[in-house]
């Protein structure tokens, strides 16, 4: 059974979406939605240096656009499941047919502006802890303060708060922790801190037209099977202030029977994850034209 997955945020690097250029079509898919958004993704994603890029409202648009070319190069595929990490979950709504792309596009552009303008308020950011166990790590964020924003498996959780708060984990990591990194993010994402984004986000998806899922898709709220577009979407509402839970989707995964596991572009980050969480399963990366052969051979073997 194939998964095929959508990273999130911090997985753009400079100059990603250039070789996708050369596809047939793609240049003018992100032209259309580009004038759509009113945002030039075709130069942040080609031109741009990692600042620019980092900025939240930049961000998640070209993620969620790099995600639905890479995955439209792969042909018409019939995958067992899907399932985004964080603001990938919206390029699995558009891939599994709960959004149209162009309504993919508009909500994220949204989400991007409100989530960088909720970030605006409060000097906060996130930090990655490799290592640990969650029993002990949990309670240790909550006293100082933090949020355990992604529990991702695979012995990695990211922590978000004040840039005080994270100082201060900085000097007192949990116990069994090997490293705190830093992550290229400019706000406190799936925290209390994005509380003002929900109401915006509400207010855009009222003008959404959604239809059910035509794929198993998975929700990072608790890992869940979403059978109905409604939900799909309040989920996507929701979870910019609530924790990105991606252990319990891997755990669905293995429920599941996922023996191979796909990232659309940038690949790279859940693979990382499925390395280590889920022993025996086939994972790819997507991060340039050059593996569609590989991943297309793989789909041939597990869908």
């Amino acid at each position: 059974m194939l998964v095929l997955v959508a990273p999130g945020q911090g997985a753009q690097t400079p100059g990603f979406l250039t070789p996708w250029l050369d596809l047939p079509g793609a240049a003018d898919r992100l032209a259309a939605w580009s004038d759509a958004i009113g945002l030039d993704l075709v130069h942040y994603g080609t031109q741009a240096d990692a600042d620019e890029i980092r900025d939240t409202a930049v961000a998640q648009p070209l993620l969620v656009a790099a995600g639905l070319v890479s995955a439209a190069a792969l042909g018409d595929i019939t995958p067992g499941a899907v399932a985004g990490h964080s603001v990938g979950e919206i390029t699995a709504a558009a891939y599994a047919g709960v959004l149209t792309e162009d309504d993919a596009l508009r909500f994220v552009r949204k989400r991007g502006l409100a989530m960088a303008e909720a970030a605006a308020a409060t000097e906060t950011g996130m930090a990655a802890l490799l290592g640990g166990d969650p029993a002990v790590t949990v309670p240790h964020l909550e006293k100082l303060g933090l949020t355990p924003a992604n529990v991702n498996g695979a012995g990695q959780i990211v922590a978000a708060g004040t840039a005080a708060q994270l100082a201060a984990l900085a000097e007192d990591k949990p116990e069994g922790v090997r490293k705190v990194v830093a992550l290229k993010v400019a706000g406190a994402f799936h925290t209390e801190h994005m509380a003002p984004a929900v109401a915006t986000l509400a207010e855009a998806a009222a003008g959404l037209t959604v239809a059910d899922p035509r794929f198993t898709y998975l929700s990072n709220r608790d890992g869940k099977t979403v059978t109905g577009g409604a939900d799909v979407v309040a989920r996507l509402v929701g979870q910019v202030a609530n924790p990105v839970r991606w252990d319990l989707c891997m755990e669905t995964f293995t429920e599941l029977g996922v023996t191979a596991l796909i990232e659309m572009c940038p690949g790279g980050t859940l693979t990382g994850l499925a390395k280590r969480a889920l022993p025996g399963v086939k994972t790819l990366a997507v991060k340039t034209p050059d593996d569609l052969d590989a991943a297309r051979t793989l789909v041939a073997e597990h869908s």
